[in-house]
């Protein structure tokens, strides 16, 4: 494995790399990260729909996210492979396909997440806020949100752990992260897959694991700080 290692770590962590497209772990994180930060607005309108006091919103909210997450990922970047040309007329790049199969599918997961995080608070928050004087967009705004979003950062970091792993699905229409690297090595390296897809492995586990870890510190540090987080054992 050493060998691999030497010989192929390069191409492993940022594909072709100046001399080509930005590939490897590098991108796998690349795209783990700008599919989360461009989901995160989208989830946080569809929580605030699910929340509303309006029906009108809060049933379409709901219909798009329970859809979503009920469709395979593997699904929705097909969709996003075959519709978006067809609706636009131009062909997409494999990186905008599997970016925008993350937004859609982040997006309805962060929603539920920022769902679970503002109805996790005491009820009067907004009853406190509401008696000040404030509407219920501006109660949500400087009273509930703040706070809700403290409380969410241990799931933001552990749904950021599994957009990583969604992204190995960019396989499918040839997208250069960590998992296609790989399998092009064990092309060229015919002899030794186990070890090639064993440091694949370890790689996710590394990275996966760590985040996770980081996750449930801060969830304990919060817990600590905040008596309204509830205490938390490890995974």
């Amino acid at each position: 494995m050493l060998e691999l290692i030497q010989d192929y770590w390069v191409y492993f962590l940022i594909g072709q790399y100046p001399n080509g497209p930005l590939g490897g772990l590098a991108l796998t994180l690349l795209l783990a990260s700008l599919g989360l930060v461009l989901a995160f607005p989208i989830g946080l309108l569809m929580a605030l729909a699910r929340v509303s006091p309006w029906r009108a919103l809060r049933w379409p909210a709901m219909a798009v996210i329970y859809i979503v997450r009920g469709t395979p990922l593997l699904m929705v970047v097909f969709w996003a492979y075959f519709l978006i040309p067809s609706l636009t007329g131009v062909k997409t790049s494999q990186f905008a396909t599997m970016l925008a199969a993350l937004v859609v599918f982040d997006g309805a997961y962060l929603a539920e997440i920022m769902r679970a995080g503002i109805q996790g608070l005491p009820k009067g928050q907004m009853e406190s806020a509401r008696s000040c004087g404030l509407s219920w967009l501006q109660a949500m705004r400087f009273v509930v949100l703040p706070q809700a979003l403290r409380h969410m950062l241990p799931s933001l970091i552990n749904q950021f752990v599994s957009t990583i792993k969604e992204t190995s699905l960019g396989y499918v229409v040839s997208l250069s992260e960590v998992s296609f690297i790989a399998s092009q090595i064990s092309a060229q390296v015919l002899t030794r897959p186990a070890e090639i897809y064993g440091l694949l492995a370890l790689t996710y586990f590394i990275l996966c694991f760590g985040l996770s870890r980081w996750a449930f510190w801060l969830e304990r540090r919060l817990a600590r700080r905040d008596p309204t987080v509830p205490a938390v054992t490890p995974p």
